[in-house]
């Protein structure tokens, strides 16, 4: 890959939408080396992945478009359907970390980052957190220059040394609070679980989850899923509090361990679904009878 030309051309977005503190904080960073050009969703669109859109509304603004549509959606219509060639994409400021195996795959930040690799176009997605709060609400209370900062010099150096010839998108997770936080190359934690909830009929007043319970048959009932994406965690407090259990819980080189440690998690990502050797699979494949 070449060098990044001295006034390399950004495209930049995120998944809490356009007027997020975040993202106008990470575009004051990156306007100072580069040409950027905001095309972000105009809702919040946390949690959608990469999933995208059929059709959606796309609306001028000062910084270039809004978009309602998914995060996902931004990234495709602008490397696809602007005329501008763009040398990066970045995605975030996030409002809170996006750190975990679970989490990174249904982050809307990192699908967006996701959805430039699969387009040819290397991305950075980089998320912010509190070491002590953790979780940043509300977001407007909380400074994100740190993390720009970081994301925006990670940018020009990993481009320039050729970090994008084998890995397609960078996932970085940045402390707002620690002043002189060290940077660790990372990789998602493997770390996640599931509750499933039967809700009884006495309970069916389910309109927030979309339900209504009046028209359900007998034969029907109404389950709640939940995720648990942050082990142990009850309401906001923070699930990777800097303690000797957690430390050991999490492995040094993991991302959720560098969030214990209040560091800069790098995570090198790739979008290719590499096919693992199978002897066992390739045996089956061999012997499959189709009769």
């Amino acid at each position: 890959m070449a060098l990044m030309a001295a006034n390399p051309t950004i495209l930049l977005t995120n998944d809490d939408g356009i007027n997020a503190p975040g993202l106008a904080t990470l575009r004051t960073e990156l306007t100072a080396f580069g040409d950027v050009t905001v095309v972000a969703p105009e809702s919040n669109q946390s949690g959608v992945g990469r999933a995208r859109s059929e059709a959606a509304v796309v609306r001028d603004h000062p910084w270039g478009y809004g978009l309602v549509g998914t995060p996902a959606d931004c990234v495709a219509y602008a490397l696809r359907g602007l005329d501008t060639d763009f040398d990066i994409v970045v995605s975030g400021v996030n409002s809170g970390p996006n750190a975990g195996n679970y989490v990174v795959g249904r982050s809307g930040t990192v699908g967006a980052g996701i959805e430039a690799a699969f387009l040819g176009t290397p991305a950075l997605a980089v998320s912010a957190y509190h070491s002590t709060d953790f979780f940043l609400s509300p977001p407007a209370e909380y400074d994100f220059g740190r993390p720009a900062r970081i994301a925006a010099r990670l940018i020009s150096r990993a481009v320039d040394v050729g970090v994008y010839d084998d890995v397609d998108l960078l996932n970085v997770n940045a402390p707002v609070d620690a002043p002189n936080p060290p940077v660790v190359l990372t990789e998602p934690y493997h770390d996640y679980g599931q509750d499933v909830e039967r809700l009884e009929v006495a309970d069916r007043d389910t309109t927030e989850l979309g339900v209504d319970a009046g028209e359900l048959g007998d034969d029907e009932h109404v389950v709640r899923l939940r995720d648990r994406t942050w082990p142990g965690v009850v309401g906001w407090e923070n699930p990777f509090p800097p303690t000797d259990e957690h430390r050991s819980r999490y492995p040094v080189g993991t991302d959720r361990r560098a969030m214990v440690d209040a560091a800069v998690s790098v995570s090198p990502l790739s979008v290719q679904h590499a096919s693992p050797d199978s002897a066992a699979l390739a045996e089956v494949v061999e012997t499959l009878d189709t009769e």
